[in-house]
C-alpha cells in the first residue's frame, strides 16, 4: 500500500484528515482507499472504524462480482460501522430482488441512506431490501450506537436530489456533543448541517466525477451545482467526505476515466 496524499484542512472546518493510502485497483475494478481522521470524537472511539459503499446501482451497469467482492473485502477489514450511502439502482425495477442477494452478509452493524435513483425506482422496495438484510435504514432519522462503551449517533438524511432531504427532523432529539456521523446520498446537503458542530458526513452520488478530464470536470460539475466531486471538504465547519461509488462498468457508456470505484475505509481518531 502507498501513501498517496496528506491532506490537512484549514482551522476554520475544525477537523483534519491525517492521511489517505490507496492500495491501487483489484482485479474486480474497484479501489480499496484506506483513511485516517481527526473530527471532533469521545476518546472512546479512537481507533473506530468506518467502511463506506455508495452508488453500487445493481444490475447490468456493475459487474455482480465487484459488488461480492466488496462485500468479502470489507467483511476482511473487520470494520465497526458500515454505511451505504444510496443509489442500490439505477432506473429498473428488475434488479431489485438482485440488491439483497448480493449485498447479504455483511457482518458489522450497517446503516443505509436512500439515493436519487432509489427514489425514482421504487423508495419502499429498496427500503424492504434493506430491511430484509437486517440493515438499518435512515430516512431523516437518527440513532445512537454503543460502540466501544460510549454512544456514537448515527444520523441519516434522504434524498436532496429528490426533495426528500429534512436536516431539521433528522437532528431532532439527536444528542448535541460526543461522536456524530451523518450518512446522505447527495454532498451538497452538507451545507444545511448544522455549521462548526464536528460532524463528519459521508456521502457519494458524483461517482467521482466519472470521466476526470482535469480541470474541466471539476469545472464542469462547478458549473452544475455540485462543487463537492470526491475525497474530503470542509463544508460550514464541518468535515464532509464524498465516496467515489462502486457502480457502473468500465467500458462504454458508463465510463470511469481517474475515478475508479472504491470501497472507502475511515479510522477516527482524537485530535
Amino acid at each position: 500500500m502507498r501513501l498517496s496524499r496528506r491532506a490537512v484542512l484549514t482551522a476554520a472546518a475544525g477537523v483534519t484528515v491525517a492521511s489517505v493510502a490507496r492500495a491501487g485497483v483489484g482485479p474486480y475494478g474497484y479501489e480499496v482507499t484506506h483513511l485516517e481522521l481527526r473530527p471532533g470524537i469521545d476518546p472512546a472511539h479512537d481507533g473506530v472504524r468506518i467502511a463506506q459503499l455508495s452508488d453500487i446501482h445493481v444490475g447490468m451497469n456493475t459487474p455482480e462480482e465487484r459488488v461480492l467482492s466488496a462485500v468479502r473485502e470489507l467483511n476482511a477489514l473487520s470494520p465497526d460501522l458500515v454505511f451505504l450511502t444510496g443509489d442500490f439502482v439505477t432506473y429498473s425495477k428488475r434488479p431489485l430482488p438482485d440488491v439483497s442477494r448480493l449485498l447479504a452478509g455483511i457482518r458489522a452493524p450497517t446503516f443505509a441512506v436512500l439515493g436519487n435513483h432509489d427514489h425514482i425506482v421504487n423508495a419502499t422496495a429498496v427500503g424492504a431490501a434493506m430491511a430484509s438484510m437486517g440493515y438499518a435504514l435512515l430516512r431523516n432519522q437518527h440513532t445512537v450506537q454503543q460502540v466501544r462503551g460510549a454512544p456514537l449517533v448515527v444520523l441519516g438524511v434522504d434524498d436532496g436530489c429528490t426533495g426528500h432531504a429534512d436536516v431539521s427532523k433528522t437532528f431532532a432529539g439527536a444528542p448535541k456533543g460526543g461522536t456524530r456521523l451523518v450518512l446522505t446520498h447527495n454532498p451538497v446537503t452538507a451545507r444545511e448541517l448544522p455549521a462548526k458542530a464536528g460532524l463528519v458526513c459521508f456521502s457519494g452520488h458524483t461517482h467521482g466525477g466519472q470521466i476526470v478530464i482535469p480541470p474541466i470536470t471539476d469545472a464542469f460539475m462547478r458549473a452544475a451545482g455540485q462543487p463537492y466531486v470526491r475525497g474530503f471538504y470542509a463544508v460550514g465547519g464541518n468535515q464532509l467526505f464524498v465516496n467515489r461509488g462502486l457502480g457502473w462498468g468500465r467500458k462504454a457508456p458508463f465510463l470511469h476515466e481517474g475515478s475508479e470505484p472504491e470501497l472507502s475505509v475511515m479510522t477516527l481518531r482524537t485530535s
